[in-house]
């Protein structure tokens, strides 16, 4: 139970070779938005030996790096864990800060997304999951975030929470300053006629997604060039979860920009 109460708190122990692997990609590329660093790995010396590849791995980028690397117990392990797929071999690392959202952040004819008012850090996760893989060049946040919860947001978003570049920015100067930079801004309504298959997408565009409960205020809506909405197959009545969404939209914005 004390973990299920803990796990919404702040958190930087990344569990398991993928979210480790993606910070370790980050650091390598010199992500710009990525100042996390590792401060120690432990791995489960019961069930991984100095000879097990992945150990030799990391104790090849430890040196190179200069954290350490350190032989633990499972009984160690899983009591600064919240999961069980970590496989035996976790991360303690720094916070990282997030950098607020500038014009000069922004690059050319690109694919951004706002992401707003999700309540659930793996919804979040799994939200960055699909937006990375749909070939988003960043992602905008408001300052309350679930950034903070690092270990939870990297797993459910398959590391991807590593190697996005983020930005912070109030909502509505962050429409502001896509503007400024010839973008349009997008949003998505389900009070709208206008449908996201038959609507243009094309970039450069800063899609914004709301979360399920609050979506997304009325004060940002009015700065949108447009509003789409999913079309569903049938009649309901219940909003799609934030990642949902966030996976449909950010993959019909990849065809249409792609297949052109």
């Amino acid at each position: 139970m004390q973990k299920e109460c803990e796990k919404f708190s702040e958190s930087s122990i990344l569990e398991g070779m993928t979210s480790i692997r993606a910070l370790l990609k980050a650091i390598k590329e010199k992500n710009p938005t990525n100042d996390r660093r590792i401060k120690k790995i432990l791995y489960n010396c019961e069930k991984l030996s100095e000879q097990d590849p992945t150990v030799r791995f990391l104790m090849h980028r430890s040196r190179e790096l200069g954290f350490e690397l350190v032989a633990s117990t499972a009984k160690t392990i899983d009591e600064l864990t919240l999961g069980a797929s970590h496989g035996g071999i976790i991360a303690v690392c720094s916070q990282r800060s997030i950098p607020s959202l500038t014009a000069e952040n922004i690059k050319p004819n690109g694919f951004y997304c706002m992401i707003q008012g999700i309540e659930d850090p793996y919804n979040f996760g799994y939200a960055l999951r699909s937006l990375y893989a749909a070939g988003a060049d960043g992602i905008i946040l408001p300052e309350r975030n679930w950034m903070s919860a690092a270990g939870v947001v990297a797993r459910a978003s398959a590391g991807a929470s590593e190697l996005f570049e983020i930005y912070t920015a109030d909502p509505l100067a962050c429409a502001d300053i896509f503007h400024q930079a010839k973008y349009r801004v997008v949003c998505a309504d389900l009070r709208t006629e206008h449908v996201l298959y038959q609507s243009d997408l094309s970039l450069p565009l800063l899609l914004i997604v709301g979360g399920e409960r609050r979506g997304i205020s009325r004060a940002l809506l009015d700065q949108a060039d447009l509003l789409v909405k999913i079309d569903y197959g049938r009649e309901f009545d219940a909003s799609l979860s934030a990642a949902s969404s966030a996976t449909i939209l950010g993959y019909e914005i990849y065809r249409q920009n792609h297949s052109k």
